[in-house]
């Protein structure tokens, strides 16, 4: 077991040497947004060659937050403000928790028993995994889109008030705040005792998780939506500035910048990344995929309208959604289509996989699981 153990942390230690990170997850769970706490959007788990549509769920509203998956359980969070949580093996409906607001695209997060959600009055949630019972509720002063990551007994997500909130993860209790420029939106990042953040102020920060206070500030230069992914001493992520930057966080510095050179579109999806290749969709209704380590353009691919999914990879294949209401499943390596299903609505939502299984919602109130 020890031995096991070593070859682990080997194999870890060389993959975020060659800017790949591995996924921190089970290869059951999916159980936060981008699927685990450096957001690289890596499953653990390879879906089939030959994808099938295994089961639907119904909703009844829009869909613009992506699913957890847990321990066979499934949670997404619907835009009428229920919380939900559905067998993964069947679709089957478990449980129903109403958050009495709306929910936009605040993802859940899933730990040790409980679910966690923010909703558009301002309110993070905390319901247990099990029955969908309240456990707590914190107010801020703004909506919340911001999706929550739990790390060290603490859950933290952003508001629309401007702040980056830490709660205890028992009682809801406030252990620090942190006030920024601008609406936190993105979700947060943690790798090393730090929080990272991409913020509407223009700037990317690192915050200690263990008492809020801010490690260092990097300029980005531009308004930014999306959430960092995290691989050793590089950050990368998109802006509205129609660019992605990769930042080197020992520098403290901007190391490269990528966009497209025929179109002028901001970058909302959050990228993953993959065997040295960061993968993100753009306004410019493209997939792009990009060195690491360069900048340099890899290949794209034209979908038929803009890509605000965030692309999700699993046995060299990436798993994206697009505002033309099609999953598509392309080649990592090359970007050829592979497969793709038409949902008939958009697909704002990131793929979720684990256990083999991909779960989807889309913007007319339908889950989809795949297998």
């Amino acid at each position: 077991m020890k031995l096991r153990f070593v070859v682990f942390l080997i194999v870890a230690a060389v993959g975020a040497a060659a800017g790949q990170s591995p996924p921190e997850q089970a290869a059951g769970d999916w159980p936060q947004f981008r699927g685990n706490p450096l957001l690289t959007g890596v499953a653990a788990s390879a879906p089939s060659d030959s994808l099938k549509l295994l089961w639907s769920f119904e909703t009844g509203d829009s869909i613009d937050s992506s699913a957890a998956i847990a321990d066979g359980v499934v949670y997404v969070g619907v835009g009428n403000g229920d919380l939900i949580a559905l067998e993964l093996s069947s679709g089957k409906l478990r449980w129903r928790y109403s958050t009495q607001s709306l929910i936009g695209e605040s993802s859940p997060a899933v730990s040790d028993g409980a679910v966690y959600i923010g909703d558009l009055d301002g309110t993070l949630h905390a319901v247990t995994a099990r029955d969908g019972k309240r456990l707590w509720t914190y107010r801020t002063e703004a909506e919340i889109k911001s999706s929550p990551i739990v790390v060290d007994g603490l859950v933290v997500i952003g508001s629309y008030d401007t702040f980056l909130y830490a709660l205890d993860v028992k009682s809801g209790e406030l252990r620090w705040r942190v006030q920024t420029g601008g609406p936190v939106h993105a979700t947060p990042a943690v790798q090393n005792g730090l929080v990272f953040i991409a913020g509407c102020d223009e700037v990317f920060r690192a915050i200690r998780v263990a008492d809020g206070a801010q490690a260092y500030e990097i300029s980005a230069g531009a308004y930014t939506g999306a959430s960092p992914v995290l691989a050793g001493d590089r950050a990368y992520f998109g802006t509205f500035n129609y660019e992605v930057l990769s930042l080197d966080l020992k520098a403290k510095q901007i190391v490269w910048r990528y966009s497209n050179p025929d179109r002028a579109f901001p970058f909302y999806s959050s990228a993953a990344l993959s065997s040295g290749m960061l993968v993100v969709g753009g306004r410019d209704k493209f997939v792009h995929a990009i060195d690491a380590s360069s900048g340099a353009s890899v290949w794209t691919y034209e979908t038929r309208a803009r890509v605000d999914s965030s692309p999700a990879v699993a046995g060299g294949r990436v798993f994206v959604g697009s505002y033309d209401g099609r999953l598509y499943v392309l080649d990592l390596q090359s970007g050829k289509n592979l497969w793709e299903f038409n949902a008939g609505a958009p697909v704002t939502t990131s793929p979720a996989i684990a256990a083999g299984r991909i779960v989807i919602g889309t913007r007319d109130g339908m889950i989809y699981c795949f297998g």
